[in-house]
């Protein structure tokens, strides 16, 4: 079998991924042969390479980035690689409706920091949480496949545990915004139990301040019952003279400026 032939015959089964090691063993020629094969079919555009002996079979709809997008094959290199993850962030805020600001890239919570990685015209994020794995997910159809993502709650909490990778506070309070009509106050409520207080503090104020008073009111007793000070609004920028909120035991110490 040449490995043209291959790739055919995984498309027609519905697969658009593989590995050189599956490669290898179903074009049955030398190595050597079977990577100057897929060299070549990469060299045309049929196929990518996002890592190293990973690789994706790209339809022409998709030639122009020049690699399939990634939410189409990242459940695919995660069972490869036998890491647990989900999509996260402005990736999870697109898939509930909250496609304001589209991600540059495609944002992956991990358990450890990875680096980026690029595919042509994508890019793949990699955030870390150590206990991903406790995290209420949902499945996710796409057009080849499933993906992992974190539920409208996770996200959000996590949009505010995370600015930075959500283009500031300001941008975090815009997608809260049109996340909410998605939110479940008693979902919330469970997910801030698995993450820090500071994101139920900091959350509740953005909610708040976009006008989701009975989602906010749903936070306020659990922020009562254990916040234990008063955190910063903004992580690592100056507290002093900012106002404060006692029902948030927050210091306002940013401009939140959500777009209309």
């Amino acid at each position: 079998m040449l490995a043209r032939a291959y790739i055919e015959d995984l498309v027609a089964s519905g697969r658009y991924s593989f590995t050189s090691t599956e490669a290898f063993r179903e074009i049955g020629s030398s190595q050597a042969a079977v990577r100057a094969q897929l060299r070549r079919l990469k060299e045309k555009g049929l196929i990518a390479e996002p890592v190293r002996s990973f690789h994706v079979i790209v339809p022409p709809e998709y030639r122009r980035l020049g690699c399939l997008p990634a939410e189409q094959f990242v459940d695919q290199l995660m069972k490869v690689w036998e890491e647990p993850y989900y999509l996260g962030l402005l990736s999870a805020a697109e898939r509930h409706g909250a496609a304001h600001q589209r991600p540059q890239a495609c944002q992956v919570m991990v358990r450890k920091n990875r680096e980026a990685l690029g595919c042509r015209e994508v890019r793949i994020e990699f955030i870390a949480r150590g206990d991903l794995e406790k995290m209420p997910v949902s499945r996710v159809n796409t057009l080849r496949g499933v993906v992992r993502c974190a539920t409208p709650e996770v996200t959000a909490l996590e949009l505010v545990g995370y600015p930075n990778h959500a283009g500031g506070l300001s941008n975090v309070a815009t997608v809260v915004a049109e996340l909410a009509e998605n939110l479940d106050a008693g979902k919330l409520l469970e997910a801030a139990r698995l993450s820090p207080i500071s994101w139920s503090q900091r959350l509740g104020y953005l909610l708040d301040r976009v006008g989701q008073e009975d989602l906010a009111k749903g936070l306020a007793p659990f922020v009562e019952e254990r916040a234990r000070s008063y955190t910063p609004l903004r992580r690592a920028a100056a507290v002093a003279p900012a106002k404060r909120s006692a029902r948030w035991k927050l210091i306002i110490n940013a401009e939140v400026e959500p777009e209309a």
